[in-house]
């Protein structure tokens, strides 16, 4: 053999030792683990630990091997062996497939609690029972009264468990479809749940709780904030002044009740821009914020800040407004910081501009996204007036998107017919007694912090219905009584999530078992978010990457085929292992082969992932042109999250946002 060619193969073997171990039947995939609290790492295999790693720390395996009966994995920071870190034991690490990971959905948005099925065989014969919810409640019956079940390894605590706040991780070890009872599509999850160990924890549904002995102390510093962002423009200042009206009678029954400090009340107005100067000169605004909650104690105060507001003197170019530029003033504007009940409620007889119409450059789903991870609730009052007739198809179908909640699972848009002044007063009042009662049940100790089973909770639908409001006066009709039954609702879930946080409840600490994507009760109601878990490089390649694909396709660069490969390409890569996102092949994997290995055993995808070439094409270029706006939203709203400190997570105490070892947990659906 000549020594170039030994040369040749001994340079080809290290570099393949030098890779670490792909995953079982892929040929491009590569195993990683996420570390468990408590992880060490050693020399070698079942030597004396020699350093403590963070936990929820991402590492490649390189080896296995077997010892004393106990596996050990050599680890590595990177796919190149240049950063090799040492060995670990393998039940000190949880395999991490792919980059998404899940998080809890508010409880009081469905039926039951989740449970943590010890195996597949478990779950499988609940969701197989004639009644599967009848059967998990009395799991869960049980385990209130701390009767240990061999079936069940843990709860979902009673609080919500903000990811945002507290954060947890809840990777997906494994996966199965089937269908419900009842046909619905169910994917049952084999999870780890891996908890930061600093704070008090949830105790496992197998270990008894025992009574606490602690007086059980209201909600007393609960308080709610609500902003009416309301169009400003020509034919609004009959609902601009019943608004005002509103506002100050709602502030008399707030005395009356005993929770004037409890309740306050902001004002955001919108308009447009318009292409006349002199035009856009006399709108004067955009948007504009008149009333911040957080400023205001009664009516008087709240008057005085908007008394200056009145409708628009001259029209603008459209009879869509820009609504969602009106409603990222209050999200950005108001302090909402020190209110555990956040709702904006949009008023407006016309549609919203949007993508790049808007000054705002984002979709209804993009701006929701955003409401929602500071926990704002978005209402739409949509008024219906003749004059907008054939406005009305399109702008329900916005702002039924604008509105969809995720606390409720349901939408919170309610369409005011023929926009009549005092059927819109009507709404407007039995939104506001609803928050009232709510906020009055929380501070006279109706609802009691960490029992969310003694809150005051609306009656549970039916599966595929909405709530059922209580106390509803008599003769109220149908759209006024769902109105109250979701602001109800919604009025617990928020108490859950402001418990959570006031508690500082987390998620059940370290174990593994499996679980429904969906509730028992009501398949229709979810019981998990998907995240994707983005460092701060990986969201700016991300947003980099994304910004040349799309300037390409402007450009007429990207021929319509190759610009849909190209994209989905990357966003697959994201979804599996965002650290391999910058290679060149990357952009390439549907040229390589690559796509369907790296969709093959993906839970959850993204808009793009799910996909195919067949529906791009017939999509047609005026539906792939509002696409690619789309896709230039979310580069805006990653833009806005690499921003925003406050929900950055740092895994690594020593990792500092210069290195980029924080991540930010992205919902999927933001995603390309």
């Amino acid at each position: 053999m000549g020594t170039a060619l030994l040369a040749a193969l001994l340079l080809s073997a290290t570099a393949f030792a030098d890779q670490p171990l792909l995953q079982p039947g892929k040929t491009s995939l590569y195993q990683r683990v996420l570390t468990r609290p408590g992880a060490e790492l050693t020399d070698k295999p079942g030597a004396v630990p020699k350093t403590l790693v963070d936990a929820f720390s991402r590492l490649y395996v390189y080896q296995r091997v077997q010892q004393d009966g106990k596996e050990w994995l050599e680890l590595g920071a990177d796919t190149e062996g240049r950063q090799k870190v040492g060995w670990m034991a393998a039940s000190q690490t949880v395999p991490w497939k792919q980059q998404l990971t899940l998080a809890f959905t508010n409880p009081a948005g469905r039926p039951q609690r989740l449970l943590f099925f010890a195996s597949r065989k478990d779950l499988d014969q609940v969701l197989d029972a004639p009644d599967p919810a009848a059967v998990a409640g009395s799991l869960t019956a049980e385990i209130a009264r701390g009767v240990r079940d061999p079936k069940i390894v843990a709860i979902e605590p009673e609080n919500f468990v903000d990811i945002n706040s507290h954060f947890y991780l809840l990777p997906i070890l494994n996966y199965r479809e089937r269908a419900s009872p009842g046909g619905d599509l169910v994917r049952t999850l084999e999870v780890a749940s891996i908890t930061k160990p600093e704070l008090p924890t949830v105790a496992p549904a197998s270990a008894p709780k025992a009574p606490s002995a602690a007086p059980v102390t209201p909600l007393r510093s609960f308080k709610a904030g609500v902003v009416f962002v309301i169009d400003s423009t020509i034919s609004m200042q009959p609902y601009i002044q019943e608004t005002r009206n509103a506002v100050r009678q709602i502030y008399e029954r707030m005395q009356k009740a005993g929770v004037l400090n409890r309740v306050s009340f902001g004002l955001v107005a919108f308009r447009a821009r318009s292409s006349d100067p002199k035009r856009n000169q006399a709108l004067e605004y955009v948007a504009k914020e008149f009333a911040d909650p957080s400023q205001i104690s009664d009516a008087d105060g709240f008057l005085e800040h908007v008394r200056s507001l009145h409708e628009a003197s001259v029209s603008t170019d459209h009879f869509d407004e820009d609504a969602y530029a009106g409603v990222l003033e209050a999200v950005d504007r108001v302090d909402w910081k020190a209110l555990g009940a956040r709702y904006i409620v949009l008023v407006t007889d016309a549609g919203s501009l949007s993508g790049p119409d808007s000054t705002t450059g984002m979709s209804a789903e993009q701006l929701r996204s955003l409401a929602e991870e500071q926990g704002i609730a978005l209402y739409v009052l949509h008024l219906k007036t003749p004059a907008g007739k054939k406005d009305h198809a399109s702008a329900k179908e916005q702002y039924q998107a604008l509105a969809r909640n995720a606390a409720v699972q349901d939408s919170l848009y309610f369409p005011v017919e023929t926009g009549a002044v005092k059927r819109f007063r009507k709404v407007v009042d039995t939104l506001a007694d609803s928050l009232i009662e709510n906020v009055k049940g929380a501070s006279t100790g109706k609802q009691a912090p960490g029992s969310a089973a003694t809150a005051t909770r609306p009656p549970q639908p039916a599966p595929g219905k909405s709530a059922s409001a209580p106390a509803a006066p008599k003769g109220e009709d149908a759209d006024l009584a769902r109105l109250r039954a979701i602001t109800s609702a919604l009025g617990h879930a928020m108490q859950l999530a402001y418990l959570g946080k006031e508690q500082q409840t987390l998620a059940p600490t370290v174990f593994e078992g499996w679980v429904s994507d969906r509730d028992f009760a009501d398949p229709a109601k979810r019981t998990l978010d998907v995240r994707v878990l983005l460092t701060k490089n990986q969201l700016s390649d991300l947003q980099m990457i994304l910004q040349k694909i799309v300037h390409a396709a402007e450009e007429g660069m990207l021929k319509p085929d190759a610009f849909f490969n190209s994209l989905r390409s990357i966003a697959t890569q994201f979804g599996r292992d965002p650290s391999l996102a910058t290679r060149p092949e990357a952009s390439r994997l549907a040229d390589l082969g690559l796509l369907d290995e790296y969709l093959s055993d993906l839970p959850y995808r993204s808009e793009v992932m799910n996909l195919d070439q067949d529906t791009w094409t017939h999509w047609g270029p005026q539906r792939q042109v509002d696409f690619v706006n789309r896709l230039e939203g979310k580069i805006r709203l990653y833009a806005r999250y690499n921003a925003d400190w406050q929900r950055w997570v740092n895994l690594a105490q020593n990792a500092s946002a210069d290195t980029g070892g924080w991540v930010y947990p992205v919902p999927l659906s933001d995603l390309p």
